[in-house]
């Protein structure tokens, strides 16, 4: 693929994020319009600055053109209302960045607002394709529990690697006042809780929370830049009845490609903010993005060597905002010098994205 054309031609200059919450009371557009404003301040411009607006969603979140209009953004350039999910968290950055690049935009407003626990709920039945109840698979999360069955059996992890995963994003997400999860997890409280659907427990799943978080990326203003962004997928966790491996999930097939894109490697990353829908999406992608070995991946885990992903706590104890949350994360984590390149990533089975930011 080579180094993208858009290479470092646009910056994160803004973030803003409405309280994460169970039952936010309020309309997605009110929620979707703090975030914007909030973003846009941040970045130190006016909404009406703004000329390009992005949003992702599964018809649960405010149209674009509803939310530019409440912002007092009169003049309306580049739009898009993009149908998805996890998987444009972070390939939006790229759609951002090409049209920057194009010359199409300077300021593009991106966010994304959804009332998922008062709401629409993702984790039901009618979130999937009605034919995957013939084999007992209601709703997403029987879907990757077979997925994750398959990975823990090839992998040789057990539910103490799970704990770990879950235990530590406890920890990280500690001294996070946004976090909704805060309290420590030992591994006698983990075995406590109750399956989903084996193996998951409900604290393997990510939370159902309601909120709105936006971004504003501009190719004027300085910030974190936008180094490179994926997008892909194949025969996977998403259509078993395809796969030869029904536990590959998108990194299987992303990360390649990324590595391709950027001109960076592995090591390079000191942060990583991957989508944990599911803790077992963590090790996974730990090693499809080749930072650590399969082999060590055990070891890894229970050692707790992993305190450097999501460092806020991630969907697993921050809140969910479709996973653009966890991108404004990496804004912060590069922001403040703590970190020099930030691999985020969009899951969606066995298709998604990943976008590294550097300093």
């Amino acid at each position: 693929m080579g180094t993208q054309a858009f290479a470092g031609r646009a910056a994160v200059a803004g973030i803003g994020m409405t309280a994460l919450t169970r039952r936010s009371g309020r309309a997605e557009l009110e929620l979707a319009v703090e975030a914007c404003r909030a973003a846009c301040a941040d970045a130190g411009l006016r909404p009406g600055d703004v000329d390009a607006m992005l949003s992702y969603h599964l018809g649960d979140s405010a149209p674009v053109v509803q939310v530019a209009r409440a912002l007092g953004v009169e003049r309306l350039g580049w739009h898009n209302d993009i149908a998805g999910g996890g998987t444009q968290a972070a390939s939006i950055l790229g759609d951002a960045a090409m049209l920057i690049h194009a010359g199409l935009a300077r300021h593009v407003l991106i966010y994304r607002a959804l009332n998922g626990r008062s709401g629409r709920r993702m984790n039901t039945v009618s979130t999937g394709p009605q034919e995957r109840l013939t084999y007992g698979l209601a709703g997403p999360i029987p879907l990757f529990a077979l997925a994750a069955t398959r990975y823990l059996h090839e992998t040789g992890l057990t539910e103490e690697h799970l704990h770990a995963v879950v235990a530590q994003s406890r920890e990280n997400a500690k001294h996070n006042p946004r976090a909704l999860r805060r309290e420590p997890l030992d591994l006698a409280g983990y075995l406590a809780r109750s399956y989903v659907a084996t193996p998951l427990r409900t604290v393997d799943c990510c939370q159902e929370t309601d909120g709105a978080c936006a971004l504003l990326v501009s190719g004027e203003l300085d910030g974190p830049r936008v180094r490179a962004v994926v997008r892909g997928g194949g025969p996977g966790c998403s259509s078993m009845d395809r796969a030869a491996d029904v536990s590959a999930i998108f990194s299987a097939y992303v990360a390649p490609m990324l590595w391709d894109a950027s001109g960076l490697r592995p090591a390079d990353v000191d942060v990583m903010l991957p989508y944990d829908a599911y803790s077992w999406l963590v090790p996974r992608q730990l090693e499809d993005f080749g930072l650590v070995a399969r082999e060590e991946l055990g070891d890894y885990l229970l050692e707790r060597h992993h305190t450097w992903v999501n460092p806020h706590g991630g969907l697993l104890s921050e809140g969910y905002v479709h996973g653009l949350n966890n991108v404004a994360q990496a804004v912060r984590e590069l922001r403040a010098g703590r970190h020099e390149v930030a691999l985020v990533t969009g899951f969606g089975g066995s298709y998604g994205s990943a976008a590294l930011l550097t300093a």
